[in-house]
C-alpha cells in the first residue's frame, strides 16, 4: 500500500445488496449492534459503509463479505417502537477495505476512499448503448410485471460518472454482478459489462415472453 494512502476507520454495514454511488438505499434498522451505529452516525454527521455480503446473513454475523462497498450519508432518520429505526441514505463514494476492526459494538473496518476516475475520451455513445440497453431489460420485466419500465423523460444527472452509476442503479442484476460493475474502477469497461449484462437478460427474456 502506497505511503501517501489516507485510511480512515468507518462503522459497516453489511446487506445482502450492492449499493451504488449517487444511489438511494432506504433500510430499517432493528438490530441492537447497528442501531447503535446508526445514533453514533446521526450524533457526529458521519457516514457508515455498506458492503455485499457475499455468503451468511445479514443477522447475527458470522457473514463473508465483500472487499469493496460504498459510503451512505444518512439523509433522514425516523425513531421508530423498540429503538428501531427507519433511515433514507444516500450514497456517496465507493471504498476499499483495508482492514477489519472487530464487531463490537458494530463491524468497523479500516478503509481508502476510492476516487471516481475522469473518464479517457468520449463516452457518450457508450452511456447512450448502456442506457437503451437497460430500458430495454426493464420494458420485457414489466410485461412480466416484475419491475416498472422506465419513464421517456429521465434525470440521470449530467457527470458521465453519475450518469453511470444511476444506470447501474436502474439495471435489474444479481448482486454478484452487481458487485463486478462496482468493483470496475473504468468507466467505459463499466458501461461496456453492463450493457452486455442487459442484452443477455433481455434475450433470455424475449424467449420467456414468446413462449421458448
Amino acid at each position: 500500500m502506497p505511503a501517501d494512502v489516507r485510511l480512515r476507520r468507518v462503522g459497516m454495514f453489511p446487506l445482502s445488496t450492492v449499493l451504488f454511488p449517487h444511489g438511494e438505499l432506504a433500510l430499517h434498522v432493528f438490530e441492537p449492534r447497528y442501531r447503535e451505529l446508526t445514533a453514533d452516525c446521526l450524533a457526529a454527521g458521519s457516514e457508515f459503509g455498506v458492503v455485499l455480503i457475499e455468503r451468511g446473513s445479514e443477522v447475527g454475523g458470522g457473514d463473508e463479505r465483500a472487499g469493496i462497498g460504498t459510503l451512505a450519508r444518512i439523509e433522514s432518520a425516523t425513531p421508530l417502537d423498540g429503538g428501531r429505526w427507519a433511515l433514507l441514505t444516500e450514497a456517496t463514494r465507493r471504498f476499499r477495505i483495508r482492514r477489519w476492526m472487530g464487531e463490537h459494538p458494530y463491524p468497523s473496518a479500516l478503509i481508502e476512499e476510492l476516487p471516481d476516475l475522469a473518464p479517457a475520451g468520449e463516452n457518450a455513445d457508450l452511456l447512450d448503448r448502456a442506457e437503451r440497453a437497460v430500458r430495454r431489460v426493464r420494458a420485457l420485466l414489466s410485461e412480466l410485471g416484475e419491475v416498472s419500465a422506465l419513464p421517456g423523460e429521465l434525470s440521470l444527472g449530467t457527470a458521465p460518472e453519475e450518469i453511470a452509476w444511476r444506470l447501474c442503479s436502474l439495471a435489474p442484476l444479481t448482486s454478484l454482478d452487481a458487485q463486478h460493475l462496482l468493483e470496475t474502477d473504468d468507466l467505459a469497461d463499466r458501461l461496456r459489462s453492463l450493457e452486455a449484462l442487459c442484452a443477455a437478460s433481455a434475450a433470455d427474456l424475449t424467449q420467456v415472453l414468446a413462449g421458448g
